[in-house]
C-alpha cells in the first residue's frame, strides 16, 4: 500500500484538515524532476558548439522565434504515438522548436530551410516546429504527460514561454504530491496563454481545490491554509526551474467559492474559463469550458442587476476621487456593465483589450445595430486613457476632462438600461412567437383545421368538450394568444412571457403524447388489418 492509498486522519500532515503548521516537505520526486530536466544536457553535450551555430543561424533567419530546445527522451513516445513523427525517430535527438500563431502558414518552408542546416550536425536529428496554439490543444487534449516534458526540455533559446511553462508544471508537481486528492484543475492563463509573454513577465495560474468533503474545518481557515502552503511552494519550483524573472501569480479557489461565482456570472470567471489552459484537470475546468462555449453558462437577473448597479455606485464616487482612483471608478463602471450586455446577450464577457480592439461596436452598433455608435466611441476612449494611466503614459489630467469623462460615463450608464431592455424585449419577442409556433403547429396537426380561429374552435368543441384535454388546455391556449396580443400592443412583461412559456410546455407535452397515441393506434390497427 502506498503513503496515497492509506485511510486519511485527521492528524496526517498530508490531508487537508490535520495541517499543523506552514511549511515545505522536501520529497524525493523533486530529485526525479531535476533529474528530468538534466537529462537532455546530457545529450546536447557532445554536439553543443554546432547547436549553438544552429541556434544563431535559426535566431538570424528567423528573429520572430519564440523558443528551440532539446526534447526529454521519455517524451518521445508520446509524440510517437500521436504519429507526430515516424517510429525510427525515437532514437534521433528530438530538437524542438515554438514559433508565434501567425507564422503557422510558414511552418513548412521553415522547417524545409532548418533542416538543411540540420544536415551539417553529425548527430541524428528530428526537428518538429509548433506554435503556442498547437501547445494549448495538446492540454485541451488532456496529454498533461506530453506537455509536461515539453516544459521540461532543455532550453537553447527561450523569450519566455518555455521559462513560463516549465516553473509552473514544476510548480504543479509540487502541489499535486501535498494535494493530488484534492486538486480538480490547475490552469493557465495570462501572457503565457495569449503569447506575448516575456521573461520579465508573470505567469498566472489558478488552482481550483475540492472542498466539498472537508466537514471539520471552517471554509475559510481552509482556504487560507492551502493557499499559505501553495504559495510557499513557488519560490521552491522557481528555483528547481532555474528561473529569477518569472514569478508565479497564483490565485487559489475553493470550489464551491469557484461555482458560486460561475452562478453569480463574475466576468472574472468568465475570462477565466473563457481564456484558461488546464495542465491538469480531474474532468471539471473543460465541461466548464465546453459549456460556456455552448452559452449554457448564462447569468442570472439578479446578477445583471448587481453588475449594472456598480456603474451607478461608481460614478458617485468617481466625482470626488484623486486622480487614480477617479480613473479606475470610471475604468470599470463602463467595463462592467458592458460585459453585463454581452452576458445578456448570451455571449461571454469581452477583456479590455478586445473592447480596444472593437469587440462592443462590432457587436451593438454594427452587428446587432441597437446602440449609436458614440457610446462604443465612449467606451473605448474610457478604457484607452485607463490603459494609458496604468502604463504611465498619462500622469495628470485635467478638471474639465474629467467632468467630460463622468458626463459621458452617466449617459453610457443610462443607454446601457435602455439597452437592457432592448435585449430583454427581443428575447421575450422571440420566446412569444416561438411558443406560438410551436403550439399551433401542433394543434394544425390534432385539429387537422388551418385557420387560427377554427383550430381554436375545433380544440374546444371537439377535443376539450369531449375530455380528450382538459379546461386547463384550453385556459393555457387563451392565455398564449393573450400574451402575444398584449406583447404586440406593449403591454406585456417578462413575467407574463414567463407563465406563457411555462404553460405552453405543458401544452406541448399533452399534445405531443396525444399525437403520438394516435399514431399508435393508426400502426396497431394496420397491423391488425
Amino acid at each position: 500500500m502506498t503513503e496515497n492509498d492509506k485511510p486519511r486522519k485527521s492528524e496526517d500532515k498530508d490531508s487537508i484538515e490535520g495541517i499543523p503548521e506552514m511549511h515545505i516537505e522536501k520529497y524525493s520526486n523533486n530529485k526525479k524532476i531535476i533529474n528530468e530536466m538534466n537529462e537532455p544536457q546530457k545529450e546536447i553535450d557532445k554536439t553543443k558548439k554546432e547547436l549553438d551555430k544552429l541556434k544563431a543561424w535559426i535566431l538570424k533567419k528567423f528573429p520572430f522565434t519564440q523558443s528551440i530546445s532539446i526534447l526529454p527522451p521519455q517524451v518521445i513516445p508520446h509524440f510517437v504515438q500521436e504519429e507526430e513523427i515516424p517510429k525510427e525517430a525515437e532514437k534521433y535527438m528530438q530538437i524542438f522548436m515554438i514559433v508565434p500563431e501567425e507564422k503557422f502558414k510558414e511552418i513548412p518552408k521553415i522547417k524545409k530551410e532548418i533542416i538543411v542546416e540540420l544536415e551539417k550536425i553529425k548527430e541524428k536529428t528530428w526537428l518538429q516546429i509548433k506554435t503556442p496554439v498547437d501547445l494549448w490543444e495538446i492540454c485541451f487534449d488532456s496529454k498533461f504527460e506530453l506537455i509536461a516534458g515539453i516544459s521540461l526540455s532543455m532550453p537553447l533559446h527561450d523569450t519566455g514561454i518555455l521559462q513560463g511553462l516549465r516553473v509552473a508544471e514544476i510548480h504543479k508537481s509540487l502541489v499535486l504530491q501535498k494535494f493530488e486528492k484534492y486538486v480538480v484543475s490547475y490552469v493557465l492563463g495570462g501572457s503565457l496563454i495569449r503569447g506575448d509573454v516575456t521573461k520579465e513577465s508573470d505567469v498566472d495560474v489558478f488552482v481550483v481545490i475540492n472542498d466539498t468533503d472537508v466537514k471539520r474545518m471552517p471554509r475559510l481557515e481552509l482556504k487560507e491554509r492551502l493557499r499559505g502552503i501553495i504559495y510557499q511552494y513557488i519560490a521552491e519550483a522557481t528555483a528547481l526551474a532555474g528561473v529569477k524573472q518569472n514569478v508565479l501569480n497564483v490565485q487559489v479557489y475553493l470550489l464551491t467559492d469557484f461555482w458560486e461565482s460561475v452562478k453569480d456570472a463574475n466576468p472574472v470567471m468568465f475570462t477565466f474559463i473563457r481564456d484558461g489552459v488546464p495542465i491538469y484537470d480531474r474532468g471539471t475546468f473543460m465541461p466548464w469550458k465546453a459549456l460556456l462555449k455552448m452559452g449554457k453558462l448564462k447569468p442570472s437577473p439578479e446578477a445583471i442587476d448587481m453588475f449594472m448597479s456598480m456603474g451607478d455606485k461608481t460614478v458617485k464616487r468617481a466625482k470626488l476621487a484623486l486622480l487614480d482612483i477617479v480613473i479606475h471608478d470610471i475604468y470599470w463602471s463602463v467595463l462592467t456593465p458592458a460585459q453585463a450586455m454581452f452576458m445578456l446577450n448570451g455571449l461571454p464577457p469581452p477583456t479590455h483589450k478586445e473592447i480596444l480592439q472593437g469587440a462592443f461596436r462590432k457587436e451593438f452598433v454594427e452587428k446587432e445595430k441597437m446602440i449609436e455608435p458614440k457610446y462604443a466611441k465612449i467606451l473605448e476612449e474610457i478604457v484607452g486613457i485607463y490603459k494609458d494611466y496604468e502604463h504611465e503614459k498619462i500622469k495628470e489630467i485635467k478638471g474639465a476632462k474629467v467632468d467630460q469623462l463622468i458626463k459621458d460615463t452617466e449617459d453610457f450608464l443610462k443607454r446601457m438600461e435602455t439597452l437592457r431592455k432592448q435585449i430583454d424585449k427581443r428575447a421575450q419577442e422571440k420566446t412569444v412567437e416561438q411558443i406560438n409556433k410551436d403550439i399551433f403547429d401542433l394543434l394544425k396537426q390534432v385539429t387537422e383545421e388551418k385557420n387560427q380561429n377554427e383550430i381554436i374552435k375545433s380544440f374546444e368543441k371537439n377535443f376539450v368538450k369531449k375530455g380528450k384535454f382538459t379546461n386547463q388546455h384550453l385556459k393555457i391556449l387563451h392565455e398564449i394568444i393573450k400574451v402575444k396580443q398584449e406583447f404586440k400592443k406593449g403591454k406585456s412583461n417578462a413575467h407574463k412571457v414567463d407563465d406563457a412559456r411555462k404553460g405552453a410546455s405543458i401544452l406541448i407535452n399533452s399534445l405531443t403524447e396525444y399525437l403520438q397515441r394516435k399514431d399508435m393506434a393508426l400502426m396497431e390497427k394496420k397491423s391488425g388489418n
